[in-house]
């Protein structure tokens, strides 16, 4: 087996698919979206700190302009403007944006979302359109806006802001599941499909840390959202955290980037037992993570 991976290795190598990718530049240019608050502003800010010129999208002007103006503060440049995601033209015109602002991107962070959660019997219809919009047609997207770009720049970087949920289905959660899922699943495919135009495909999937998601949740059980925003504090890793990871994983080119231990871990039990993983392993977490009994 080893011998195999060894001469797949090779032959990616020989075909141009480099092991490792170019850093991000100095002074990076990305355009990220939801970058009204939460992860999206602490990535954001991460930018900042590499003196970074940023195009800060959001559904929500006003939060945008927050995220832009602290932009400034930390010492990089930003533009604010209002996106919806689950609008193809919305998104095309960030790339527009873009050139005007900076001359082009290296960087698109594919990052608004939103929650669906409850039974699936009791989730409706129009709950589940709602976040497929944004969760996986909002990074469908991105994708598909920015990828001419990229080759007609000769390269760039897509960060796809997934979840654990997309890698670690647990009940309860089908919409935000399979949103994510579908998230992960195109950054797979993409990987390999855009490592000859010198594009890289990052797939973050952290657990929990404290965002505004909750804010933008529909839900048919309101004592989950009390539960998440419980482990949300709790986590250790929070956002400035989570956005430094993720970016360091866009610099070295990792296709995953698992910020927290517990996802890692719970990936891993996955694909070793995964029957036993859904079957015995998930209950008992919740039962734990609940405090239920039986």
């Amino acid at each position: 087996m080893r011998a195999v991976l060894r001469e797949a290795s090779t032959n990616l190598a020989v075909q141009g698919y480099p092991a490792r990718r170019m850093s991000l530049p100095d002074r990076p240019r990305a355009v990220v979206t939801g970058a009204g608050g939460g992860l999206g502003r602490a990535l954001c800010l991460e930018l900042a700190r590499r003196r970074g010129r940023v195009l800060a999208a959001d559904i929500d002007l006003a939060a945008a302009e927050l995220t832009a103006a602290a932009v400034r503060d930390a010492g990089g440049q930003a533009v604010a403007v209002a996106c919806d995601v689950a609008q193809l033209t919305q998104v095309e015109r960030l790339v527009e944006e873009a050139g005007a602002a900076f001359g082009g991107a290296d960087l698109i962070v594919n990052n608004a979302g939103v929650a669906v959660s409850g039974p699936m019997a009791d989730i409706p219809i129009a709950d589940w359109k709602w976040i497929v919009g944004i969760n996986l047609m909002g990074v469908v997207h991105g994708c598909r806006a920015f990828i001419p770009h990229f080759k007609a720049r000769g390269g760039g970087a897509i960060l796809n802001v997934a979840s654990a949920a997309g890698l670690v289905c647990a009940p309860e959660m089908g919409p935000y599941n399979v949103t994510k899922a579908g998230v992960v699943a195109l950054s797979e495919t993409l990987c390999p499909e855009l490592k000859p135009a010198k594009i890289s495909v990052t797939v973050l999937c952290p657990t929990f840390f404290q965002t505004n998601i909750m804010q933008a949740t529909r839900t048919q059980k309101p004592d989950q959202v009390h539960l998440v925003e419980k482990l949300m504090a709790r986590a250790k890793l929070q956002a400035p955290e989570v956005a430094r990871h993720a970016l360091a994983s866009v610099d070295v080119g990792e296709l995953f980037s698992l910020p927290h231990a517990d996802g890692s871990w719970m990936w891993r039990l996955k694909r070793l037992a995964p029957e036993r993983f859904y079957q015995t392993l998930i209950p008992r977490y919740l039962r734990k993570m609940t405090g239920r009994k039986g």
